[in-house]
């Protein structure tokens, strides 16, 4: 009877500590593998770093002076509209991840407190 308890015992502690290593470290591996694949596929929309290797250059190789002035402008645009669309994504990422990282933290709280 007390192998069965010690049994038990050394489960019930192996299976919380590897919910733990399972919900923050392969978790995160996953979610980060979701991030980076997110910003990938918006760079393939968004082309920010085209369009800055080519800022200079004018656009649809129009040479003449009103098209250099055009190209940096509509770039410069283009540019900072891709920024505020990467800094959304990763502050919407960084919102879930916090949420999802205090999870567990929140539901043993609440066990905790007899709620």
């Amino acid at each position: 009877m007390d192998f069965a308890l010690v049994y038990l015992g050394r489960r019930f502690f192996y299976r919380f500590f590897d919910f733990f290593h399972h919900w923050y470290i392969d978790g995160s591996r996953a979610f980060e593998h979701h991030f980076v694949s997110t910003l990938k596929d918006a760079d393939q929309t968004i082309a920010l770093r085209i369009t800055v290797r080519h800022f200079a250059e004018p656009l649809y190789k129009d040479y003449s002076i009103i098209g250099r002035i055009l190209g940096v402008i509509f770039r410069s645009g283009r540019i900072l509209l891709g920024l505020v669309f990467y800094a959304f994504i990763v502050l919407a990422f960084a919102l879930v991840y916090l949420i999802w990282l205090s999870v567990p933290a929140i539901i043993i709280f609440y066990a905790a407190a007899g709620r």
